[in-house]
């Protein structure tokens, strides 16, 4: 079967940057791919910037000389300045010399001195000793040939496509560790296509490597919007994460806010002031360690305090706390978090769907992730579901009603260990939410058996307040064959005496066979 072209990761029309990781993974050698990550895309980012400066400075050299040496003119145009010894041009001509890992530092150094904002995310150890000059040298040559014969917007877009191509090879590689900084672009995409985040502020407390964002800013210009309709705001505690999405948001030339500290977002909550319209998050699954012991008096709690053994709960209830009066969250979290009645959990999530804080629920397939084979759901909050606003359109009332999808059957396989959603999938899903919500030109919304739900505060209860899809949707429904129930089970119970029948001889016959050859008795 020819394999589906879709957007979300392995297909077709990734053939360029495909072959180019293989190509630059080859270079790898024996190196460590937690490694060689930032090696090669510390280089793409320099790649990036120069290739940016370098197209501003040449039109600003054609329109008034004494412009192209002027900083605030790059700055206004959000693209960074870089100084002779930064340039690409500068190494790619001495990315032959034993001292090009000198050079490499140097030129990080020289961006980071000039430009306020990148201070401390490059990666400067291209110098040490482990490090083979001569694969630095081939992969500058690599690296020279992305982009080179496109401009402006496109380069800076081929190059934003190998950088999170990147990104998710290594992760791959990477398997659990990778999956700390990166979630599958697929996963992300049903989050984004959801939530629809076309304005406002967007939020993520755990933002690894970047990837809400670049998705989000994806869907705002696909479907019409600008840029800048949009306000980027994260908080990341792993600092060489941190640096990632620095770069990552740079490469897409994104502006953002995403600060860093080693505390992390329950501790020290950089932007704890601040109310959100969308917010997007993939905390890690199940965390023993979040230091819930010291903030067991925190006004976040407002459904109980969560467990100290799990930071399930802390994740959701600082998430929704964070939520602007119309806001609207999808989080990604372990199946555990819908059923779980330990430490407390069970009368937090009573609390949470009494107070009409989750809007749906949807059971997600196995083998999404790099990082664990754990079974994920997704979880969607809302502030308001009276009245929530979409833009200047006002939604359904949905008080008193939670929807659930099941996913589990959904996605395919894109090598042994991982499966992906297709883009129909995510259409199919978001769709349903949509509908549901009673969105104008999302159509009519009604209960698929098998697979969505629309169940009332009462169902729920029913069920303890246990949120797994699977407990509301029901059974897919079997399709009618026309026969009528009595004639199939009469056909099916003498078809049934028939093979038992032939059975039986099949079994005297080679009883008779084997006395024959003087194995029976």
């Amino acid at each position: 079967m020819a394999k589906q072209k879709t957007n979300n990761g392995n297909a077709a029309n990734l053939g360029f940057e495909a072959e180019l990781f293989k190509a630059a993974d080859k270079l790898r050698g024996n190196m460590e791919p937690s490694d060689y990550k930032h090696v090669a895309l510390g280089l793409i980012f320099l790649k990036y910037i120069s290739d940016a400066f370098e197209a501003c400075h040449a039109q600003l050299l054609a329109e008034d000389p004494q412009a192209a040496e002027d900083k605030d003119e790059y700055l206004a145009d959000n693209i960074f300045w870089v100084p002779k010894e930064g340039r690409w041009s500068h190494l790619k001509a001495n990315a032959k010399r034993p001292e090009i890992g000198t050079l490499i530092d140097d030129a990080m150094r020289a961006i980071e001195k000039d430009n306020e904002s990148l201070k401390g995310v490059l990666p400067k150890d291209y110098a040490r000793p482990a490090l083979n000059k001569v694969m630095l040298g081939e992969l500058i040559d690599l690296i020279s040939g992305i982009a080179m014969n496109e401009g402006g917007d496109k380069s800076k877009d081929v190059l934003g496509r190998v950088y999170e191509y990147f990104l998710s090879q290594f992760a791959g590689a990477e398997g659990k560790r990778g999956g700390e900084f990166y979630t599958p672009r697929s996963v992300v995409q049903v989050l984004v296509q959801m939530l629809e985040p076309f304005q406002g502020r967007v939020y993520d407390p755990c933002c690894g490597s970047g990837g809400m964002f670049v998705q989000s800013e994806k869907f705002v210009l696909e479907h019409g919007g600008r840029i800048g309709d949009i306000a980027i705001y994260g908080q990341e505690s792993n600092y060489t994460t941190w640096r990632l999405a620095k770069m990552n948001l740079a490469v897409r030339g994104i502006d953002s806010d995403i600060r860093w500290n080693n505390e992390g977002s329950f501790h020290k909550d950089e932007l704890r002031d601040l109310r959100f319209d969308h917010i997007l998050a993939n905390p890690p699954f199940n965390i023993s360690d979040w230091g819930g012991d010291r903030l067991r008096e925190d006004p976040r709690w407002q459904f109980g305090v969560p467990p100290v053994g799990n930071a399930n709960y802390a994740w959701l209830q600082h998430i929704y706390w964070h939520l602007a009066p119309f806001g609207t969250a999808g989080v990604v979290l372990a199946n555990g978090s819908m059923s779980s009645n330990q430490s407390g959990e069970g009368e937090i999530r009573k609390a949470m769907v009494e107070a009409d804080a989750v809007d749906c629920m949807v059971a997600l397939p196995g083998q999404l992730f790099y990082s664990t084979q754990i079974p994920a759901c997704l979880w969607f909050l809302a502030r308001d579901k009276s009245n929530g606003k979409r833009g200047k359109e006002t939604l359904r009332d949905r008080r008193g009603e939670v929807l659930f999808i099941d996913a589990r059957n959904m996605g395919t396989l894109v090598d042994r260990t991982r499966r992906e959603f297709t883009d129909a999938d995510i259409q199919k899903i978001a769709d349903t939410y949509h509908a549901w919500r009673g969105e104008k030109e999302a159509g009519k919304y009604v209960d698929i058996p098998g697979f969505c739900k629309a169940a009332t505060l009462e169902e729920i209860r029913k069920h303890s307040h246990v949120l797994t899809p699977g407990r509301y949707v029901g059974a897919e429904a079997a399709e009618d064959d026309g026969e009528a129930f009595a004639d199939k089970m009469q056909r099916l119970s003498a078809q049934w005496c028939e093979q038992q029948q032939e059975a039986a001889r099949l079994d005297a016959a080679i009883e008779a066979n084997l006395r024959e050859l003087g194995y029976g008795e």
